[in-house]
């Protein structure tokens, strides 16, 4: 369905054309792949590019399953149906909060220098990753920004099940997905270039961001 993150980029920003030079705008990247294509939308918007750092929180036997997700912000979205069938117990949730509070931490300090997100208030924000799944980073992050008081919130996706698109739908003031497929088992299956991107990549982006920027 996408060659690869960039030109999933390259055709959010052409659904987001109405936002070009946008006053007090900014695009929001969950990293790190998120950034790849939050990276397109700012150079083609000419719009601000910055980071938004949100980590799943798995649980104990499996990583991969969501329990929750927590935001640099200190959000923390859990999922109490996953906690209590799988019989997380308060000890094991904080441990793993812990864990994830030091990821967010060291990412904060590598993307962003350990300076804090700039003032979100009353601001338009494009929300960006490269695809959902369940959503849990996705929907913690979207709840971040509420609390933040942005002045609109946009979620721009590639690719997310329906009924993950339908939620968000009516979570944000406007949701931009490009492909809601039926049959969703991960989101690289709907690439046919989905690597890993590395804390150096996620760095270039933005530093490339800026100084596309600065060019006028």
């Amino acid at each position: 369905m996408f060659t690869d993150r960039r030109q999933a980029g390259q055709q959010l920003a052409q659904a987001l054309a109405q936002y070009k030079n946008a006053p007090n705008s900014i695009v929001l990247a969950l990293p790190r792949g998120g950034v790849a294509v939050g990276y397109e939308i700012s150079l083609a918007l000419r719009v601000p590019l910055d980071v938004f750092v949100t980590r799943k929180l798995g649980t104990p036997d499996n990583p991969e399953l969501a329990m929750g997700a927590l935001a640099e912000t200190g959000y923390r979205h859990l999922n109490m149906d996953v906690i209590r069938g799988y019989g997380i117990s308060s000890h094991e949730l904080e441990r793993e909060v812990d864990r994830q509070r030091k990821e967010i931490a060291r990412r904060v300090e590598r993307y962003r220098g350990g300076t804090p997100l700039p003032d979100l208030s009353g601001k338009t924000v494009i929300l960006v990753d490269d695809g959902v799944a369940t959503g849990a980073t996705f929907f913690a992050s979207v709840a971040a920004m509420r609390a933040l008081q942005v002045g609109r919130l946009i979620a721009a996706l590639p690719v997310a099940p329906p009924e993950t698109a339908r939620i968000l739908q009516r979570q944000v003031d406007e949701a931009v997905v490009l492909a809601t497929p039926s049959m969703f088992f991960g989101i690289s299956q709907f690439y046919e270039d989905f690597p890993q991107l590395e804390d150096d990549e996620v760095i270039a982006c933005l530093q490339k961001a800026r100084a596309a920027l600065s060019q006028g």
